[in-house]
């Protein structure tokens, strides 16, 4: 079925939002009244027709925007887009990887042509036609990794992996929660992660790096996070700062339903053929509090997530500000009743 895409901003004046259709395939995090971090990790395999989860790369209604929003964060800011020299084997695992996905699952919008070495790729919503020869870096406008996520919805990290250990050597990171590819480039997955409270007096990251450490080719596996952010506002990047952190002084429990946005990670993994590095993709999507009030069973729900979340995942989520705005528009919206477990959109 076509994809109906959407022109809209990120930015500026924020004309983002979702039909009702990207409402209901929203992925919504929570299959309880509560929350703390856990592994939380499931093979990334085909789900449900229409849903996020259908294909390893979802494409919606959002793509060109998205894609849009990238072209304006990198001409802005090209260190956006990294990669240290030996990722290059790994760069064109990626491209591969990307390429031939998204021809076969989305072919009214994509098409790969080989023969050989000789590859033609064709995206018909961006309007590209681009031959070129796997393997030369010449060939391409770009170096192959920051090409082809130029034209893919979400973020994206290459880890290599040595020494027992997994680092962050390659990036494309235009719309993060609050962190800096810069800062975090060539760190281990222990240090790139040490910010995050609390999960490392738990083992979460132990337990994580040792199963990661044994994905295999051709099972990937996925994961939801989820923080919060105000106005819909893809690059909320630590560069940008002063740009967006005004924002949350802004919130007000009469205009908290237009203006918060529960933003939700799906985090896909994949191990990589040629180099045995490991992609790490991070798509982001977002829906304000009333938009997922469509919703009774997400708005009462996220209305007791965000009320007994401990004080210490508020402040690196960055919530403390505006969470009291946020709860006192979602009380509204729950009537306390006893809310099954579960996370569809009823």
């Amino acid at each position: 079925m076509a994809i109906a895409f959407k022109q809209e901003t990120f930015r500026g004046e924020f004309t983002y939002a979702n039909s009702d259709a990207a409402i209901r395939r929203f992925p919504f995090p929570f299959a309880q009244d509560s929350y703390m971090y856990s592994v939380n990790m499931e093979p990334h395999t085909k789900g449900p027709a229409g849903s996020v989860f259908e294909h390893p790369f979802d494409i919606d209604e959002h793509y060109l925007a998205e894609c849009e929003d990238r072209r304006i964060t990198l001409a802005r800011d090209p260190q956006r887009c990294q990669s240290l020299p030996h990722m290059i084997d790994a760069e064109w695992d990626v491209l591969e990887l990307i390429m031939t996905s998204l021809a076969r699952d989305y072919p009214e919008c994509f098409m790969l042509l080989r023969d050989g070495s000789h590859w033609t790729w064709i995206n018909r919503p961006l309007n590209i036609r681009q031959p070129f020869i796997f393997g030369d870096a010449a060939t391409l406008p770009r170096g192959p990794f920051e090409y082809i996520t130029r034209q893919t919805q979400g973020d994206f990290v290459i880890m290599d992996q040595r020494d027992n250990n997994l680092f962050a050597d390659a990036g494309m990171v235009t719309s993060q929660a609050d962190w800096s590819l810069s800062f975090d480039l060539g760190m281990s997955f222990m240090e790139w992660h040490a910010p995050v409270p609390l999960a490392h007096e738990l083992g979460i990251f132990d337990r994580a790096l040792k199963y990661l450490l044994m994905l295999q080719q051709g099972r990937p596996v996925r994961r939801l996070n989820w923080t919060m952010t105000v106005n819909p506002r893809l690059d909320t990047a630590p560069e940008t700062y002063p740009e967006w952190g005004t924002d949350r002084a802004s919130v007000t429990p009469e205009n908290a339903g237009d203006k918060v946005h529960l933003r939700v990670e799906l985090q896909t993994l994949f191990r990589l053929p040629r180099s045995n590095a490991m992609l790490f993709g991070i798509r982001c999507y977002l829906a304000s509090l009333a938009e997922l009030a469509t919703s009774p069973r997400w708005a009462a729900r996220l209305h007791r997530v965000l009320g007994s979340l401990p004080t210490e995942l508020q402040e690196y989520k960055g919530l403390t500000r505006y969470r009291p705005a946020a709860l006192q528009w979602l009380a509204a919206h729950d009537d306390g009743r006893e809310l099954p477990l579960g996370t569809e959109p009823v």
